[in-house]
């Protein structure tokens, strides 16, 4: 690909690929980067979300479908409804690997066993401070725990993700040595780096993975929060390092701030990197809109990709760009094409901003026609409608103003 910023379907900046930017980058092949999906797990944590199993169903079809590489279907001990759900995802067959989450402990690897999955994500608090504080342990019991509950995963022919729980906020030294003795004593197929509380910065995350990579030789899973809106950031810092899954939720959804967003990693990697890992970024905008439906979430308006308003257009200024560009150059309207997320195409709406092109819009729209000196008019009227509603305005609104304008 020639111009890699500009495609059919997108046009992002030119300067993502100069030579001098793209020198120090890691990344795996395309084809080892891969979508761990934390949806009906840690999405799931995000306080008030409760599914049910068939919601669950629903979306990991959704997510397969979508190309998603992993599932992590849930934690069998929460309940008896959460451990059939893992059961019947594994038995459903949908494509994806299937991965359970489990606490340190023997007894919930056994389970994650008996549900049939690919592999166990095995969680253990990793920081002095939350060892002692949050769960009351001896830093002793973290890491004998870790030992017991690993090896016996391995025993079991489960794939092993070990997770330490807030690592980002470890003493670097304590951390190092305790994941080393994991790998050493216990056992791990891959690392999990985790952010727990969403609290390291993009410029950190190289120093953090090349300080991993120099004491355990096995695949890191970056696994970041969002608490301070840097949870893609961070997560493709760590992929450009070398890492090669990367967790992440349906529209960023999770415990507090929520998870890395699928969306907006998948399609950053695809439009700024070059990096296509397969996923079908058509069925975005349907697959949030699942997820929020039946997480009885709500998102802002314009969120990035899946936002219900995000190819609103009310802007006067705008407007005119859209009917100058629409047909044949639309990629002068934004950085990508709204079907290769599934977004419905651009529409011109009417409110405060709006302006003379708005309103021919809108006439094409209702079959009518106005002088110049009338159009100028129905736009003060609008802009003092929508002022007084504080919102845009419906066609029938709309047409009222008009035939106040043009039938007086």
């Amino acid at each position: 690909m020639k111009q890699p910023w500009k495609t059919e379907k997108w046009f992002v900046s030119p300067w993502n690929y100069e030579p001098v930017v793209t020198s120090k980058f890691q990344f795996p092949p395309a084809k080892e980067i891969k979508i761990h999906d934390i949806t009906l797990r840690d999405g799931e944590q995000q306080a008030g979300i409760a599914y049910t199993l068939e919601d669950k169903m629903k979306i990991a079809k959704a997510l397969a479908e979508a190309g998603v590489h992993r599932i992590e279907t849930g934690m069998p001990a929460v309940s008896k409804e959460d451990e059939r759900a893992i059961k019947e995802i594994v038995q459903a067959n949908f494509g994806p690997d299937i991965f359970a989450f489990s606490r340190c402990m023997v007894s919930d690897v056994k389970l994650a066993k008996e549900c049939g999955v690919n592999g166990v994500v095995v969680e253990i608090p990793s920081s002095e401070h939350i060892i002692k504080h949050a769960y009351g342990w001896e830093l002793q019991k973290a890491i004998d725990l870790s030992i017991g509950a690993t090896l016996l995963a391995k025993e079991l022919g489960l794939y092993t993700v070990w997770f330490p729980i807030d690592a980002s906020r470890a003493d670097m030294n304590w951390f190092l040595d305790l994941i080393e003795k994991i790998s050493i004593e216990g056992h791990m197929d891959a690392l999990a780096v985790v952010d727990t509380f969403g609290g390291i910065s993009p410029h950190a995350i190289p120093h953090l993975i090349k300080r991993i990579q120099e004491r355990v030789k096995k695949p890191l899973e970056p696994h970041f929060h969002d608490d301070f809106g840097m949870g893609v950031a961070n997560t493709l810092m760590a992929l450009a390092c070398g890492c090669t899954v990367a967790h992440t939720t349906v529209t960023g959804i999770g415990e507090r701030a929520g998870n890395a967003a699928m969306e907006e990693l998948v399609l950053a990697l695809l439009t700024m990197y070059g990096i296509d890992i397969g996923i079908k970024t058509e069925k975005f905008y349907s697959l949030s809109k699942l997820v929020r439906e039946l997480s009885n979430t709500q998102i802002p308006s314009n969120r990035p990709i899946v936002g219900e308003t995000l190819m609103n257009v009310e802007s006067g200024i705008v407007t005119s760009w859209v009917r100058r560009c629409r047909e044949e150059n639309p990629l002068e309207l934004g950085p990508f094409v709204p079907s290769l997320v599934g977004q419905r195409p651009i529409e011109i709406v009417m409110g405060k901003s709006s302006g003379i092109d708005s309103v021919a819009e809108w006439l094409e729209k209702i079959g009518g026609d106005a002088s110049q000196e009338q159009r100028e008019a129905i736009v003060l009227k609008v802009k003092e409608a929508s002022i007084q509603k504080k919102g845009l305005l419906t066609e029938q609104e709309f047409k009222k103003i008009f035939d106040q304008v043009v039938h007086g």
